[in-house]
């Protein structure tokens, strides 16, 4: 049975249209307290005071604090980018950005822990601004933090390519503002911390990286990893916002071990917009130079971007857009100069391309340009310039390897599947005899996808003593049907019923590692751990049937879920021995703690 590229009706679907799919804010679990927090209504101010004593009067409150409040927060801030200021759980001495948490509140209900909340009195000192990344980084801007300054990190790519840009007979220059953005999820950030008898925390969150946020945790919380359970159930998306720690995880967590009972915080929308991660935040500075034919000569992109107040992991995207910024053309001379910038915003994280749309969109929009100037078709000065199918792997001067495409071919079909010819004609006619005017618009974009080079992902397929089997992957469900394709992965390497086989994901204390999900990685890595673990499977079943009858490997042969030995309708080799039962893997062989 072969499933790949079947339409099926997805698995997920029944328990999300009915309500049965439980997500974080959804869990039941005794005791629980419901967490708010008290955040900054001001950008950048000094901290004077902060007085939790009305919140702990508030109806339902069981407790509110501040960091003077918790001592053991101390030491415990989330690390920032290499050499880069810490994150701080609460705000402690000065606020940097609107809605820094403040001090947190806990209570029976949100609503009560919202009252409470809402009575905490700050005392706050205002302070400048530095909003903008590219005035952020200039010399005299107000500072963010007194022994660091505001260009938390920067990189080059290339080599600078004044001398080209002198000589060239055509040169284009540009400036670009990439905005910042929302990333905005059906369902906002949302964790609950069970802490166990044993010590151990169980912790239930609305994440696209279970493994890397335990272990992010453990660090944290300065406990073993073996002690921590991340489970992520049904999450209401995440697009790159929902993969690192947050420090109300970490609060919520600490929380849960003092005060011995479970803890949830569920960002709701009004925060989230509020104090939530960024995305994007680039200025873009560049300049092409070209040939009198259109052939390019030399490309420079200078990106200032404000990565927030605290440079977490949003200060390795704009890394990504130097690396990327040769897009699909060949271009033998390309600088980029990137320079994460310190600004009294929300931090930034990855969101939907992390680095790599805004690449393509300084590059496509400055390509236009040149068109423009040359008095070209915008598609011919691409075909020109394309890198070529014979060139491949092909290097770009930004040190990055392509391994295969052939983007003429590709552009010329998307050209023809709209009626291009026929739209500029007609373009062309408006503009000379009126009427609504025509746009038309190209763009290219060479998308890394699969994560960092030779990166893994676990995967297992487990044969059960009932006929069905059961997958695990280290890979997380968002929203993207994994349940669905993951099982119509393993039921056609194993020639089986899609529904014999469970896809088990999401829960570190099933599945014993896991890299994470994000750049339309799952499938590629996640899914083809799956087939090389069923495959495996395969062969292991087939190895030790000819083991318990006696007989040679290659006399045993499988289809349909079934092993035969000495052909179609002859011996079946039906296992019934206890302990017979197999699991095969594909990944990192599991740590001893697993």
């Amino acid at each position: 049975m072969r499933y790949i590229g079947v339409p099926l009706a997805r698995r997920e679907d029944h328990d999300l249209l009915t309500g049965q799919a439980r997500r974080v804010a959804d869990l039941d679990i005794p005791g629980t307290l419901e967490l708010a927090f008290a955040r900054a209504p001001v950008p950048h101010a000094l901290i004077r005071g902060v007085d939790v004593a009305g919140a702990r009067k508030e109806e339902g409150v069981a407790g509110a604090w501040s960091a003077a409040d918790l001592p053991y927060l101390a030491g415990r801030d989330l690390p920032g980018a290499e050499g880069a200021p810490p994150w701080p759980l609460l705000a402690t001495g000065r606020v940097r950005y609107p809605g820094e948490a403040l001090a947190v509140v806990a209570a029976a209900t949100r609503a009560h822990a919202e009252d409470g909340a809402e009575s905490v009195r700050v005392d706050l000192e205002p302070l400048p601004l530095a909003l903008d990344p590219l005035t952020a980084a200039a010399p005299g801007a107000p500072r963010l933090f007194d022994d660091h300054g505001n260009v938390a990190a920067e990189q080059t790519f290339g080599a600078p390519a004044d001398d080209v840009f002198a000589s060239a007979p055509v040169v284009v220059e540009a400036a670009y503002r990439q905005q910042l953005l929302l990333p905005t999820s059906l369902e906002p950030r949302a964790v609950l911390v069970d802490p166990g008898h044993d010590g151990g925390l169980t912790v239930w969150v609305s994440h696209q990286a279970q493994h890397r946020l335990r272990d992010a945790l453990a660090t944290a919380l300065g406990l073993g990893r073996e002690r921590i359970r991340v489970i992520v159930p049904a999450t209401g998306g995440a697009f790159g916002a929902k993969s690192q720690l947050a420090p109300e995880y970490v609060v919520a967590a600490l929380l849960a071990v003092h005060l011995r009972r479970p803890v949830r915080w569920c960002e709701d929308r009004a925060e989230a917009m509020l104090a939530g991660p960024r995305g994007r935040g680039q200025t873009q500075r560049v300049r092409l130079a070209a040939d009198a034919d259109g052939t390019f000569l030399a490309y420079e992109l200078l990106v200032d971007a404000g990565v927030g107040a605290y440079p977490h992991s949003g200060a390795y995207v704009p890394m990504m857009t130097g690396a990327m910024s040769t897009g699909a053309y060949r271009t033998s001379r390309v600088h980029t100069r990137i320079r994460s910038v310190l600004t009294t915003t929300a931090p930034t994280t990855a969101y939907r391309g992390a680095g790599r749309p805004e690449a393509a969109y300084a590059l496509e929009r400055t390509v236009d340009r040149l068109a423009r100037r040359l008095g070209m078709d915008p598609a011919e000065l691409r075909r020109r310039n394309f890198i070529r199918p014979d060139q491949y792997p092909y290097a770009t001067p930004t040190g990055r390897t392509y391994d295969s495409g052939d983007y003429a071919t590709a552009l010329d079909k998307a050209l023809d599947a709209v009626g291009y010819d026929e739209i500029r004609a007609e373009q062309a006619r408006r503009r000379a005899e009126g009427g609504p005017p025509i746009g038309v618009g190209i763009a290219t974009y060479v998308e890394r996808s699969g994560g960092p080079p030779d990166s893994d992902e676990f995967g297992s397929v487990e044969a059960c003593s009932d006929g069905t089997f059961v997958a695990r992957v280290g890979s997380t469900p968002t929203g993207q049907g994994h349940l669905t394709a993951f099982a119509q992965v393993v039921a056609s390497v194993l020639d089986v019923d899609v529904d014999l086989v469970r896809v088990i994901e999401g829960d570190t204390g099933e599945v014993p590692y896991g890299f994470a999900t994000f750049g339309s990685r799952s499938m590629q890595v996640g899914g083809a751990a799956l087939w090389r673990a069923a495959e495996s499977l395969v062969a292991a079943a087939r190895r030790r049937c000819a083991e318990l009858l006696g007989v040679g490997e290659e006399e045993v042969s499988y289809a349909g879920g079934r092993l035969v030995v000495g052909g179609p309708g002859l011996q079946p080799c039906d296992d019934t021995e206890p302990g017979l039962r197999d699991t095969a893997w594909d990944g990192p062989e599991p740590g001893p703690q697993d």
